[in-house]
């Protein structure tokens, strides 16, 4: 069974899928404002621009982490 979160705001929607997750923590590394595992939800779309979401999701190794602008 997929666990997949979805976020959005009007120029991109970032999708998560837990089961893919092998937190190697890029995104934490990359883009830590936006991807905070302390917060509720761990995901804050408006901390950043789409394009800088865009450059650290293209890290995740294993693909949990994807989007579409």
């Amino acid at each position: 069974m997929s666990e997949t979160k979805e976020y959005s705001k009007e120029n991109i929607t970032v999708y998560w899928n837990a089961n893919l997750c092998q937190h190697a923590a890029e995104c934490v590394k990359g883009s830590p404002a936006v991807f905070n595992p302390k917060n509720k939800p761990w995901v804050n779309i408006d901390a950043e621009d789409a394009d800088k979401i865009k450059a650290t999701i293209d890290k995740c190794p294993s693909g949990a982490l994807t989007y579409k602008k």
